[in-house]
């Protein structure tokens, strides 16, 4: 068997069964999921478990009235159009037993530094701020959650689309510690697949994403 087999069972479900998930079985993937590498050992992530039904759906809500509230936003019609279309995708996490929410909490960086001490031009600035390292830990750490949802049996589908209703799903939710500087930054549904034959989308061959430097 390949060594490798746990990576490959991941895949993004976007259909579930009405089959709980066991308390036990999401603690097991949040543990996981702290145990993903993070700039200066910050750790500075928080999940959000939300196993009711009701409240998944009014979140799928706010996201629809946030997509529409944004369209005036737009004036290309084309634009406009795939916008208002993408709430679909945005909501799938409607059909799912369970949502996890990941938020990402403050983070210091060399760019913030350079930016408190008002020197160096702000060009320069957004230059060195794009890995945005705060942001990269919570991604490890949602990889490290779905990994071992997949070697669980169970689905997840990596979602950052509906972020754009952060605001308004944590006010929902009453998560305070926003009021720290935490903000919703990806999500997930999670629940026994419908369907357990996927087609694997296609991957770039290694040549064309891989430069080996000798």
């Amino acid at each position: 068997m390949n060594q490798l087999e746990f990576i490959y069972k991941r895949h993004s479900v976007r259909k579930f069964i009405a089959e709980p998930v066991p308390m036990e079985h999401i603690q097991e993937m949040i543990k996981a999921a702290t145990y993903a590498p993070s700039g200066k050992n910050m750790q500075n992530w928080h999940f959000v478990v939300i196993a009711n039904k009701e409240k998944i759906g009014h979140i799928a809500d706010l996201v629809v009235a946030k997509n529409s509230a944004l369209t005036k936003y737009l004036t290309d019609e084309t634009k406009i159009k795939a916008f208002k279309g993408s709430v679909s995708y945005h909501t799938v996490f409607k059909g799912a037993p369970v949502l996890i929410l990941a938020y990402a909490g403050p983070y210091d960086t060399t760019a913030g530094m350079l930016r408190e001490a008002g020197i160096m031009a702000e060009e320069q600035i957004r230059e060195l701020d794009r890995p945005n390292p705060g942001v990269q830990n919570v991604a490890a750490a949602m990889e490290n959650f779905q990994l071992a949802a997949a070697s669980l049996g169970y689905g997840t589908c990596w979602m950052t689309g509906p972020t754009y209703a952060g605001e308004e799903i944590s006010a929902y939710i009453g998560f305070e510690r926003t009021q720290e500087g935490y903000y919703l930054a990806a999500m997930t549904p999670l629940g026994v697949p419908a369907a357990r034959e996927w087609t694997y989308p296609s991957r770039k061959p290694l040549e064309q994403i891989l430069t080996v430097i000798e």
